[in-house]
């Protein structure tokens, strides 16, 4: 009885912690990008729509930290000088961004 209470107790743990790993973006991350998106797109229910699906594929491909990483990334190279230069240049940078332009070239043609 105790060993069928505890795999039902698992059962149903399972799911719910799976849908925490795959729900881990903020919701101001996910509006701050859908604006952004949207921005791009033109600022109509379609937009709005493919740009939610869009950044919920993101979601389910890349780790909120990594987003956060790769968006930091993105945000660093737009300075000038050295600092700039370091976050252009080193190959480590280079694969946090080709991780967030994969999850984005999936989504793109998920969703738009």
């Amino acid at each position: 009885m105790i060993l069928r209470a505890a795999c039902l107790s698992l059962a149903f743990a399972l799911p719910a912690a799976a849908e925490m790993l795959a729900n881990d973006y903020p919701t101001e991350a996910r509006a701050e990008y859908v604006f952004g998106c949207m921005a791009v797109n033109g600022q109509s229910q379609d937009a709005l729509i493919r740009c939610s699906c869009s950044i919920d594929q993101i979601a389910s491909i890349l780790p909120y930290d990594d987003y956060v990483s790769a968006e930091t990334v993105l945000r660093m190279r737009q300075g000038a000088g050295e600092a700039g230069a370091m976050f252009r240049g080193a190959p480590t940078m280079r694969t946090i961004l080709a991780d967030l332009r994969r999850a984005q070239a999936e989504a793109e043609m998920l969703c738009f």
